[in-house]
């Protein structure tokens, strides 16, 4: 689905509380579990070890890092919403508060729903606070049932 397009930077605060369509699915390899491990040195073998993970962990397989979860949501949030004009620079201000329910199976899709919680503007930027739940279909496009990810995220936007 394209993303919800608001106008611009001002336009931002009349999206309060606003839930944006969800977006596309996003599917974690296995490769993509690797690759952050390999990046962050979390190599535990719950995200690396298929055939362990199958035989001792309680989610049947490897799992993605619930950071890695979390590093995606910059992604679903360019899917979410764009806007058509500005802004100069946008910037990971910070989370209020995250949570992972759910584990992420190596093969599943995530995809997002995206609420605008608050929009303070200033004159050289607006504080924005989205609601991020982050949704999985597992392996055989099985629902979880919870969200993988719930996250209240701090985004800075700098006017042109």
């Amino acid at each position: 689905m394209p993303p919800f397009e608001i106008e611009n930077l001002n336009s931002l605060k009349q999206c309060e509380g606003r839930e944006f369509p969800a977006t596309d699915w996003f599917v974690v390899t296995q490769d993509r579990i690797q690759k952050f491990a390999d990046a962050t040195e979390d190599r535990q073998w719950i995200h690396l070890d298929p055939e362990r993970a199958q035989r001792e962990s309680p989610f049947g397989g490897t799992v993605a890092h619930g950071f890695l979860t979390l590093s995606l949501l910059g992604y679903f949030l360019r899917q979410a919403i764009r806007f058509r004009s500005g802004p100069a620079m946008t910037v990971n201000y910070g989370l209020n508060k995250v949570r992972f329910p759910a584990a992420v199976r190596a093969g599943s899709q995530l995809r997002a729903r995206v609420t605008l919680l608050s929009a303070k503007e200033s004159p050289e930027f607006v504080d924005a606070a989205f609601l991020i739940h982050v949704e999985s279909q597992g392996v055989g496009n099985q629902p979880s049932g919870k969200p993988c990810c719930v996250a209240e995220w701090l985004v800075r936007y700098y006017s042109q």
